[in-house]
């Protein structure tokens, strides 16, 4: 099953995202901003992120780079 982090500061936003995904079959992993996703990625792979940009603690751009830092260690998702 494919899994995706939704990342946003706004709760409505999140979970109307969320709800749209799962009712299409997806795995959702919902964070608050770009530090809370960067936590709940630990290690794992997703095969979508989608991200606010304007975020409390870390900002999407910021999370995005910390992310494909990291990418580069692990093996594509299968």
């Amino acid at each position: 099953m494919h899994s995706i982090l939704a990342v946003d500061d706004s709760a409505s936003m999140r979970q109307m995202v969320s709800f749209t995904l799962k009712s299409a079959g997806y795995t959702v992993i919902e964070a608050v901003d770009g530090q809370d996703a960067w936590e709940k990625a630990g290690g794992r792979s997703f095969d979508l992120v989608l991200t606010d940009q304007n975020m409390p603690r870390m900002d999407g751009i910021s999370l995005t780079r910390k992310l494909r830092e990291t990418a580069s260690s692990r093996p594509p998702p299968s």
